[in-house]
């Protein structure tokens, strides 16, 4: 498939796949006229980028972590280094420590709208 329709399936935009491409994320073939051309499994791959994005990874990171999921189920693989394993340790770490901020200002912020309320 061409850059636009994996835009459009995955909800990126042309520019990110672009991004991702130089970062060594996504890999596309060409065509002798220089266009994209992304396989079927692209899909997946840009939804698991999203994910890791949206975790907080950045992409030096996950371009690490990349060859050590399965697309399809994003299962574990062999290839993962005892490193690997422990920065993603620390990120879950750091990924607790911002849900138990956000739940202590969701708290704060119950307690003035309450208090607001009389």
């Amino acid at each position: 498939m061409r850059i636009g329709e994996l835009a459009r399936r995955t909800g990126v935009s042309e520019r990110s796949l672009r991004y991702y491409e130089t970062q060594g994320l996504l890999a596309a073939e060409r065509t002798p006229g220089g266009h994209r051309e992304y396989a079927e499994a692209a899909v997946d791959r840009v939804v698991r980028i999203q994910e890791l994005y949206a975790a907080g990874l950045c992409s030096s990171k996950i371009a690490q972590l990349l060859p050590c999921m399965r697309d399809g189920d994003g299962g574990p693989s062999a290839v993962a280094t005892p490193k690997l394993v422990a920065d993603l340790t620390a990120e879950r770490a750091r990924i607790d420590r911002t849900i138990a901020d956000l739940l202590r200002s969701r708290d704060t912020l119950d307690e003035v709208i309450d208090a607001a309320r009389g």
